[in-house]
């Protein structure tokens, strides 16, 4: 078990690289990025993106609002937004779309980015079909847009997302520290984002590198295992 003689640690920022070529293209998210690139030839004004958490949702996003120079609305801000008319923004990115619940404002938000030939990039962890819509016309409309899903890793995206986001944060790790981490850890996408940002502070506290004997700590005492109980 880790020492419990542990510094206080500066929550020093860090930014991850968020450019088109950053993002690791794998077979799970392939369709998403072909969308993204398909941009603005769209068939439909409004793109729904949905995925589990860290899955890239935020990074196409960003990848998308640099290129249109869309607006980023704030789903609890939706009501007061949808009154205001943007013409010089016709593109609009509402991510974590299905926590709007004003659907109302939501259906003005729809038509008018439709009706100034704007488009509209959605971003939710699930389906349109699975959200709670109260209003027939913006359920219709919001199930017929298209609508891509980032799905689960494998081994291999996982391996390069370590090592993105270890080099995201300027640390240098062993190979062998990588698989190690792979063959121990939950296959997804938030699992590894959170192991790494543990580590990062261990290290950080600790002051010692990341090593083997310092990622067995931080996935015992963090639940990280697999469920396989490798």
């Amino acid at each position: 078990m880790m020492a419990n003689n542990r510094q206080l640690i500066f929550d020093w920022p860090h930014r991850p690289a968020l450019g088109r070529d950053d993002f690791l293209v794998a077979a799970c998210n392939k369709n998403a990025v072909d969308w993204i690139d398909l941009w603005p030839d769209w068939p439909n004004p409004v793109l729904l993106l949905c995925g589990p958490p860290g899955s890239g949702k935020s990074h196409l996003a960003a990848v998308w609002q640099a290129r249109t120079g869309a607006v980023s609305i704030d789903p609890a801000a939706l009501p007061d937004l949808a009154a205001i008319d943007e013409a010089d923004h016709p593109h609009r990115l509402l991510e974590n779309a299905s926590e709007v619940t004003d659907d109302t404002a939501f259906f003005h938000l729809y038509n008018q980015t439709a009706e100034q030939g704007g488009t509209l990039l959605l971003t939710a962890e699930r389906p349109a079909a699975r959200w709670k819509i109260n209003l027939p016309d913006l359920a219709s409309r919001l199930r017929a847009a298209p609508a891509v899903e980032i799905g689960l890793p494998d081994d291999t995206l996982i391996e390069a997302l370590l090592v993105k986001m270890f080099m995201d944060r300027q640390l240098i790790v062993d190979p062998e520290v990588i698989t190690y981490i792979i063959a121990r850890i939950e296959r997804s996408f938030s699992t590894a984002r959170s192991l790494v940002t543990k580590l990062d502070e261990a290290a950080l506290s600790l002051h010692r590198t990341i090593t083997v004997p310092l990622a067995r700590d931080v996935i015992q005492e963090n639940n990280f295992g697999a469920e396989s109980g490798k």
